[in-house]
């Protein structure tokens, strides 16, 4: 990681990478843009740093943006239309603006060895994805985990900024998984939290809003401009449903949630400062008495 590096001392980094890299550039972590092409990237200025890969869309897993949080050096690979590469994002910490230097390196040849009749470029190319998709999933519910959400609110907030729409964050807690883990096993309540995320699920934009599983019975749902009234007809449409989620048949255990909103507007809010104002909603919507949803 870089802290407080000046430009020739950057330079002389760079020309170092330049013999051991395919490719580098500078690129914007929170708002997914590249700031500069070092060396042999196609992409403009400005242009967003995700279409380098032609997927025409952010990266579920965005090592850019975890390595600028946490200021540390992350590695993983990723494909483009013809190649595979190993991506190294490096923070530059004590500019003005969020920034991280990208070295990529074509790995298509390499990551061929030892595949023996597995050794396709669809086989690689399935198994990169899976591997990205572990790095971003819950291994229980298969939604989003709070990786995810850390690293993704961010980027929803500056976004709905600079287009001038609304956003909403729902923060929801399932009120009685504690008494069905005690009392029928993890078991059920693993189930249970399926249960909740498919009916999330259910209820949001797959193309626009998006869930994760924030805390044991936590869950955060970000609606992407989407004002207050809305959400809280979604939030409604969630409750409900939850709510009619039979957990044991023949003892006729149920489930209900609580759940908080906060919604933004041309209003500069971090993403744990937005957290924690729709997790004071969900305490809010627990002294009423459960089961029921604050705006």
């Amino acid at each position: 990681m870089f802290n407080n590096i000046t430009l020739d001392e950057l330079n002389n980094y760079l020309k170092l990478f330049n013999k051991m890299y395919d490719a580098m550039r500078l690129v914007d972590p929170i708002n997914k843009k590249v700031i500069e092409n070092l060396y042999n990237c196609s992409d403009g200025p400005c242009e967003k740093c995700y279409e380098y890969w032609g997927k025409g869309k952010i990266c579920d897993n965005c090592i850019s943006t975890r390595a600028y949080q946490d200021n540390e050096c992350y590695v993983k690979l990723e494909q483009s239309i013809d190649s595979i590469l190993c991506v190294t994002s490096l923070p530059i910490k004590g500019t003005e603006h969020p920034l991280v230097l990208e070295l990529l390196k074509d790995v298509s040849n390499t990551m061929m060895i030892g595949f023996g009749d597995y050794a396709s470029g669809q086989f690689v190319r399935d198994l990169i994805y899976d591997i990205n998709e572990l790095a971003v999933k819950d291994e229980i519910t298969k939604i989003f985990n709070r990786r995810y959400a850390d690293e993704h609110l961010p980027k929803n907030i500056v976004k709905a900024a600079m287009e001038k729409c609304p956003l909403s964050v729902i923060f929801l807690d399932v009120d009685n998984l504690k008494e069905i883990n005690d009392t029928l096993g993890h078991a059920f309540g693993d189930a249970t939290l399926k249960k909740v995320a498919d009916v999330i699920i259910s209820c949001i934009r797959i193309n626009t809003d998006w869930v994760a599983r924030y805390g044991g019975d936590e869950f955060l749902i970000c609606l992407y401009n989407t004002a207050g009234s809305e959400a809280y007809e979604i939030a409604e449409r969630i409750r409900n449903k939850i709510s009619e989620i039979v957990i044991l048949q023949d003892e006729k255990i149920k489930t209900t949630a609580s759940l908080g909103i906060y919604s933004i507007e041309n209003t500069q809010l971090t993403a744990a400062e937005l957290i924690l104002l729709a997790d004071n909603k969900m305490y809010e919507a627990k002294k009423k008495g459960k089961n029921c949803t604050v705006i």
